[in-house]
């Protein structure tokens, strides 16, 4: 009799010199708890320590500001200082130890920095912030434009502004390589600085990173110089936000473009997501479980464009059923993870790929697999 195929999702992974255990990336969720200096904190480090004991494959971290201008919050991570470096890699070593590898998204917000947390209500800071000491700071864009009705109008990058920032998420880069990071992600989405130069919505300017072409420029210098300063054997990801909504903005076929020219230029995954320019609700993707799939597989099918899945894949049978279908490379969960950290060890139990618990840590292992056996001799005495 022929043996059943193993999951997709339990199969391991190769790009470039790196090889991931599975298909299990945890997708990076800021949870703005770093020093007020951008410096990782114990919470980070109990935060993503979960998720290498959980199995996770790939353990992508937050949006980590290339300078301090572009971060989103105050609690935000940086990489614009040597300083930075240090706090970071015992959360890397740890994950190391456990069999994960753990990769860092490098940001920007752009106009949608110098804000409060979201369970404070993300709003821009003020006065009233500052004297609670947290000082808001400039945002900066491609044009004059807000993010949104009444927040503060940004300072537009002059084209000297911008070749300053370009290498700046090239010395973070370097850094990042520094700390012992495995893969690096380039945050190209949600509204932040590089979606705000792409986005038609949000891009109106005239010099050399306007119009149909020059929208992407922004984009493609700051591969080139991440890619300068990123090691050859290591893998480059880009997420990008696929459309802006439905007909409206930045278009599918934009990203097919664009991404083809990103693997050009050296990178090697679009982790596939969308919005986050405040389109109206006639224009949003309606949020039914996998809502943003049928973008990884337009990509990937279209343009032959390795991808990650991400946006309520909490199921088993529907991770592993995006992957069969050729959807999708990558799984990437967020929310699930937060709930479940040991979501990746729980569906390998499901697909009975560990049914004694050898899989886990073995200081866990062994106590759960003994609390098994009793219930089975109980419910069989």
């Amino acid at each position: 009799m022929k043996q059943p195929e193993p999951p997709l999702l339990f199969s391991s992974w190769q790009i470039r010199e790196m090889e991931i255990s599975n298909r299990i990336m945890i997708s990076p969720m800021c949870i703005y708890q770093a020093e007020i200096d951008g410096k990782a904190s114990e919470q980070h480090f109990a935060h993503y320590a979960q998720y290498a004991l959980g199995g996770a494959g790939l353990i992508m971290m937050e949006a980590t500001a290339v300078e301090a201008q572009g971060r989103i919050s105050a609690g935000d991570l940086g990489l614009w200082s040597d300083e930075q470096i240090a706090p970071m890699q015992p959360i890397i070593s740890y994950a190391h130890q456990q069999g994960s590898k753990i990769g860092i998204q490098l940001a920007h917000a752009g106009a949608k920095s110098s804000s409060s947390p979201p369970w404070e209500g993300g709003s821009f800071l003020d006065k009233t912030d500052a004297d609670k000491g947290r000082e808001p700071w400039q945002s900066v864009g491609p044009v004059d434009k807000p993010c949104a009705p009444g927040w503060p109008h940004p300072r537009v990058l002059s084209s000297s502004d911008i070749a300053d920032l370009v290498n700046k998420w090239g010395n973070a880069a370097a850094r990042a390589d520094a700390a012992g990071i495995d893969v690096l992600e380039i945050h190209g989405a949600h509204g932040y600085l590089i979606s705000e130069f792409l986005s038609p919505l949000t891009n109106t300017r005239t010099d050399e990173y306007g119009g149909d072409k020059g929208r992407v420029r922004l984009a493609c210098e700051i591969v080139e110089a991440i890619r300068a300063n990123w090691p050859e054997h290591k893998p480059l990801f880009f997420r990008m936000s696929v459309v802006d909504g439905i007909n409206v903005g930045w278009s599918i076929n934009d990203s097919l473009k664009l991404a083809k020219q990103l693997i050009d230029l050296g990178v090697d995954l679009i982790d596939c997501s969308s919005g986050g320019l405040g389109t109206k609700r006639e224009h949003a993707i309606p949020r039914v479980p996998g809502f943003q799939v049928f973008l990884a597989e337009a990509l990937k099918t279209q343009g032959n464009i390795p991808v990650a899945a991400v946006g309520l894949i909490t199921e088993p049978e529907q991770a592993e059923l995006i992957l069969q279908a050729g959807q999708a490379d990558l799984i990437a969960i967020g929310r699930a993870a937060l709930n479940d950290p040991y979501w990746p060890r729980h569906v390998a139990q499901h697909f009975d790929l560990d049914k004694n618990f050898e899989k886990w840590p073995p200081q866990y292992g062994w106590w759960l697999d003994r609390r098994a056996k009793g219930s089975l001799r109980a419910e069989n005495s």
